[in-house]
């Protein structure tokens, strides 16, 4: 049979070792493994012999080509077993796989493993073809590539393989869950099957872009859902490689994805601590800058909107306002919302209702229970019922759903020991609900601002006080003087500062004369004012003994310096209208100013005497002035033309260039006066008296 065949000669050797070994083509899984390919006749002989059985035996294929491969290859011991196995694939077709001791041309033996199968030609003949590996080389693949599986299969990172479209190809079980899916469901499906969703777009559109480039991504965040944990966020630190053949041609794309979720919530919670960090020095530097009760919550309202809030509302006890001294009634609260800030539109921050109005809660209402259980009140997903315990009424809890309200919470303003109201706050646009964190940082805020809102009532309390006090100690102006046209006008500190103890006195002496005081107090509050109300008691006093302006103030010179540590600046003068002269005597006063018809006002040239109290028996001098009808004299302190950014000598001339109306009346140059040159930051209280005589 083996002399009819044609033979396999040089060429067709040739042209296996071209296909082995010359021009490219397509690797296959016996590339790595270094099998041989032996092609046997019929009769057992040696028709086609591979470069790799060359390397593995050592014969070339002019030595191995027709010769018995048994006889060639296997030791005379095992002959027959390989002859009778030959033959019996020839004849059942069944292949077979059968270890041998195999000879190697320089004599040494190799085990060797044959895998046999039968080939038929198209003219019937048949072929024995066989394969064989070295057997302990490939026992060692067989144990790299088992490790490998088990390696993939065990690994807690996930592992996967993409076809060029993007189509699972394989999965390890890690990776399955994570994705929350079975292996077997990813295979054939594409990425965007598995992982459907915005925030994966991202990923997928890296793994197009390592298709196309070549280029691996490694360590990139992907945070998304899967239906592993589809209520809560996980991270992923992912990288993308491409697969090629040895011969460049793309194959697909591998990943391997590791679940970093901790590390990214710890980072998240780091990022988190340093925010609220930040939110509470900002609110330190922002909130209670005045001692406003009104100007402290917009403060509070401003830095929790949009913080840590889309809505704020801040709603203060009415009775805390009144100061009326008692406990807030805990059965029927009263609130009066003080301030309110929203990002929504205008219409649904109206749910709160407008800074001003008063309102009682229900007993269910978040602030309302807030006051009674003195703890912070928080519904983390409200519905419609929920809405009506954080609006005013059913039309703004409306309003609150409209805008897409769904967490609220309430916080007590506490600051000594008592509850001065509540902080209200909603989310909309902020998908995260309200957290124990939120509150947390939220009772910090509104502690804060209670401190200070409490703070601006005790104040307003004490400012009220010393006021009353004041005012009820200046005199009030004769209805009317035969000789004299006055006006007075005491104004307290505009800014949030105490009264002061500036004071004005006009008191009727014998034989039609009037003695005319103005006076300053150094220092502020109730015992300023107290000491003002001292030293005029001492005043009129000693006017009635008609004393020279002199001899006045030198008597409360002594007083003044019995009150220390005060000590006032002081103008006395007398005014004699059957004489037409004005006699005066300055305690370390500012100098009044006299207007008289026809001439530009000027400021008298008083000899300034020490402040009283300074000394406690300075000398004073008495100057007499002309001061006749249509003549002004005008007395003031200090806090009318003092301020911090302007020259005293400034303003004294912005003074007397207001002056410089003729014929002006008292009243009129009185609230021009204080409207020209009083500025609402001022922080010092204003006393002025004008006094014009008149005719007869």
């Amino acid at each position: 049979m083996s002399e009819a065949r044609p033979p396999l000669g040089a060429d067709r050797l040739e042209d296996a070792a071209r296909l082995e070994g010359g021009a490219p083509g397509p690797g296959g899984l016996t590339d790595p493994l270094g099998a041989a390919a032996v092609l046997l006749g019929s009769d057992g002989r040696i028709d086609m012999w591979s470069p790799q059985a060359e390397r593995l035996f050592g014969y070339t294929a002019d030595e191995a080509v027709g010769r018995d491969a048994v006889s060639l290859l296997v030791r005379p011991a095992h002959r027959d077993d390989a002859r009778k196995l030959f033959a019996e694939v020839l004849e059942t077709g069944r292949s077979w796989t059968a270890e041998f001791p195999a000879r190697h041309k320089d004599g040494s033996t190799r085990i060797a493993e044959f895998r046999t199968v039968r080939l038929t030609d198209s003219r019937g003949r048949v072929f024995g073809l066989g394969m064989v590996t070295d057997r302990p080389k490939e026992q060692r693949r067989e144990r790299g590539v088992a490790l490998s599986l088990e390696l993939v299969a065990q690994s807690p990172i996930g592992l996967g393989v993409l076809d060029d479209d993007l189509r699972w190809l394989s999965v390890n079980p890690a990776l399955a869950a994570m994705h929350g899916l079975p292996m077997a469901d990813h295979i054939g499906r594409t990425f965007r099957e598995v992982l459907p969703g915005a925030r994966f777009r991202m990923a997928e559109n890296a793994l197009r872009q390592v298709l196309r480039t070549g280029t691996p991504i490694v360590d990139r965040y992907v945070v998304g859902r899967t239906p592993a944990d589809p209520t809560a966020d996980r991270a992923w630190s992912v990288s993308y490689f491409r697969l090629d053949d040895r011969d460049g041609r793309v194959l697909g794309v591998g990943t391997c994805v590791v679940d970093v979720t901790d590390r990214h919530r710890s980072a998240q919670e780091a990022d988190r601590a340093r925010w609220r960090l930040a939110v509470i020095a900002d609110g330190s530097a922002r909130i209670g800058t005045s001692l406003e009760v009104e100007q402290t919550a917009r403060e509070l309202a401003d830095v929790v909107v949009p913080e840590l809030a889309d809505f704020a509302e801040v709603d203060v006890l009415d009775s805390v306002l009144r100061d009326d001294g008692g406990e807030p009634g805990l059965e029927h609260p009263r609130f009066r919302a003080v301030a309110t800030k929203g990002t929504e539109a205008v219409e649904a921050a109206g749910s709160f209702g407008a800074p001003g109005r008063l309102v009682s809660y229900a007993p269910d209402h978040l602030a309302a229970q807030c006051l009674g259980t003195g703890r912070p009140g928080l519904i983390t997903h409200a519905d419609c019922r929920s809405l009506l315990r954080i609006a005013r009424d059913a039309d703004g809890a409306s309003l609150l759903a409209r805008a897409g309200v769904h967490t609220a919470m309430a916080v007590p303003l506490r600051a000594r020991g008592r509850i001065l109201g509540v902080l209200g706050m909603a989310r909309s646009r902020t998908c995260e609900p309200f957290d124990e964190d939120d509150q947390t940082l939220a009772g910090e805020l509104a502690s804060r601002a209670a401190v200070s809102i409490d703070n601006a009532r005790l104040h307003q309390r004490l400012r009220s006080t010393a006021e009353t006090l004041q005012r009820s100690l200046l005199p009030q102006l004769p209805p009317a003087h035969p000789r004299l046209e006055l006006a007075a006008r005491y104004c307290a500190a505009q800014a949030s500062s105490e009264v002061g103890g500036d004071w004005y006195d006009v008191i009727p002496l014998g034989d039609g004369r009037v003695a005319l005081v103005i006076g300053d107090v150094m220092g502020s509050g109730v015992p300023a004012a107290t000491t003002m109300g001292r030293l005029r008691t001492a005043t009129s006093t000693l006017a009635g003994l008609g004393l020279a302006p002199a001899q006045v103030l030198g008597h409360l010179d002594r007083i003044t310096d019995g009150l220390d540590p005060y000590i006032a600046t002081c103008v006395y003068a007398v005014y004699d209208p059957a004489r037409g002269v004005c006699c005066l005597a300055n305690a370390g006063h500012l100098p009044p100013a006299v207007v008289r018809p026809g001439k530009p006002p000027a400021l008298l040239d008083l000899p300034t005497g020490t402040p009283l109290g300074v000394v406690g028996d300075a000398p004073f001098e008495s100057t007499d002035v002309d001061l006749v009808p249509g003549d002004r004299l005008v007395l003031y302190t200090d806090g009318l033309v003092e301020t911090r950014d302007r020259a005293i000598d400034e303003r004294l001339e912005d003074l007397l260039h207001l002056l410089d109306i003729p014929d002006e009346p008292v009243e009129e140059t009185c609230d021009r006066l204080l409207a020209e040159l009083r500025h609402p930051d001022d922080r010092d209280d204003v006393a002025l008296l004008i006094a014009r005589p008149k005719d007869a």
